[in-house]
């Protein structure tokens, strides 16, 4: 990890990716040096830096970790995803084992942990599943690893609140391209083609730390989820929240943030020491 005091680190990190360049928005968190490895937000499918609001400074802050929050291709103040680009059901994989790696190296990243959220989860463990000692361990809130029925209706659901109700608004405030963000997203979840994504088998390599975090009222999965990660990985460990939604780190901040630092204290010493 880069020993320059956050204020003094990269607000941008610029990728050559696919035959372009991409610009990412970054945010350091945290202590500005921590015994323990860097941890790595991942957003959701319509997140950004700004989105994540206070719990990435918080959450590090409460238990002395260093923190990196960006926002990814298509979103937030990143570069924004051409109209006309159709993502395919490999976007997240894409994500996962080819910007992941090419930004942590680029900031000098040894060993993070990942932090991640809906689709960003979902990076998470396709990140840890290939990428393995390279990262520390993962914490994955409200992730995905099927595509099932309820998930298909929720994501139908927020494509007719942002056509006909103020979803488009709300957004419209964390993304410099709002379109860019929502239709990247949302067109690639409900394309017939991403019915049959499943990363089940891919999970089922993972040999890292792996903390899963479900709400019990999650509109955009089951349990199942969750559960499918504990049978595909041995010694993982689940935290279900019961009168919890789609977003642990906002409905049980508090619950999330205990937990998910004394996973990281727990295994993270522990790799930092190796």
């Amino acid at each position: 990890m880069p020993t320059s005091p956050l204020s003094a680190r990269p607000r941008v990190a610029r990728l050559p990716w696919r035959g372009r360049t991409l610009e990412l928005e970054l945010a350091w968190v945290g202590a500005d040096d921590s015994p323990f490895p860097p941890v790595v937000f991942l957003h959701e499918g319509l997140g950004s830096v700004s989105l994540w609001r206070d719990f990435p400074e918080r959450f590090c802050a409460a238990h002395g970790f260093t923190g990196l929050v960006f926002s990814r291709y298509g979103y937030g103040n990143s570069t924004p995803r051409p109209h006309e680009e159709r993502w395919a059901p490999d976007f997240m994989h894409r994500q996962a084992l080819e910007v992941l790696p090419a930004l942590c190296a680029q900031l000098g990243l040894a060993r993070p942990w990942l932090f991640g959220h809906s689709d960003g989860a979902s990076i998470a463990l396709l990140a840890a599943a290939h990428l393995g000692d390279a990262l520390s361990g993962i914490v994955v809130a409200a992730p995905h690893i099927v595509v099932e029925d309820v998930t298909i209706a929720a994501i139908r659901a927020a494509r007719a609140a942002y056509l006909e109700g103020p979803l488009r608004a709300r957004l419209a405030r964390h993304h410099a391209d709002v379109d860019s963000a929502f239709w990247g997203w949302n067109d690639a979840w409900l394309a017939p083609a991403f019915r049959g994504w499943n990363i089940v088998d891919e999970v089922a390599r993972i040999r890292i730390p792996v903390l899963a975090i479900q709400g019990e009222d999650d509109e955009y999965g089951t349990l199942e989820q969750v559960r499918g990660i504990a049978r595909a990985v041995p010694g993982a460990e689940l935290l279900v929240l019961p009168g919890c939604g789609h977003t642990p780190h906002r409905d049980a901040a508090g619950q999330v943030s205990a937990a998910a630092g004394r996973f990281i204290v727990d295994h993270g010493a522990a790799h930092h020491s190796d």
